[in-house]
């Protein structure tokens, strides 16, 4: 038995030992570190503020040509439409038939401007807030009143990356009419 060579095995074996317990711990480490967070989404505010206002321009057209189609298409198939003194109009056809009506007023005129618009910064919800002017036909008096007052719509991206109203909301500032007597 050679003693000489026994001796010098053992500090080859505990620089072994420790080489790979110190390779463990670093690779235990690595494989525990939390993986690195995906990069933000680009911040599309701006193009998709364009978007919406480029959506009530639309709106405006659609309204001064009395296309009712054209104005439905900027509708999701399920949004709402509240304006004063009449029901909600939830559902695209129900929002088609009551522009259709409205429309039909010889005298009807909208004018309206957003001056406001924003976009969540996910980008996939905006809203347009402003105010409107309307004359329409008295039911009463059968004669041209005017209405003023504000509106918001409410917009979601589209899968197609377009926009719609999923909300669109009137309030006038006129007082209420009197109840009949």
């Amino acid at each position: 038995m050679n003693i000489q060579s026994d001796y010098q095995e053992e500090p080859i074996k505990r620089e072994f030992a420790a080489i790979t317990l110190f390779a463990s711990v670093i690779f235990t480490a690595a494989c525990s570190q939390a993986p690195t967070p995906a990069p933000a989404p680009p911040d599309t505010r701006e193009a998709d503020t364009k978007a919406i206002r480029d959506i009530d321009d639309a709106r405006r057209k659609a309204y001064d040509a009395k296309d009712v189609d054209k104005l439905a298409a900027l509708y999701t198939d399920d949004a709402a439409m509240m304006t004063p003194g009449s029901p909600a109009a939830n559902g695209k056809d129900a929002i088609r038939k009551a522009w259709t009506e409205f429309m039909a007023d010889p005298a009807m005129s909208l004018k309206f401007k957003a001056s406001r618009v924003e976009v969540a910064k996910s980008g996939d919800m905006g809203f347009a807030q402003g105010s409107y002017t309307l004359v329409i036909t008295n039911p009463a008096t059968k004669k041209p009143m005017n209405d003023k007052g504000s509106y918001v719509a409410v917009y979601m991206k589209q899968a197609d990356g377009g926009w719609k109203a999923v909300s669109d909301i009137a309030t006038s500032e006129l007082p209420p009419m009197p109840p009949k007597k």
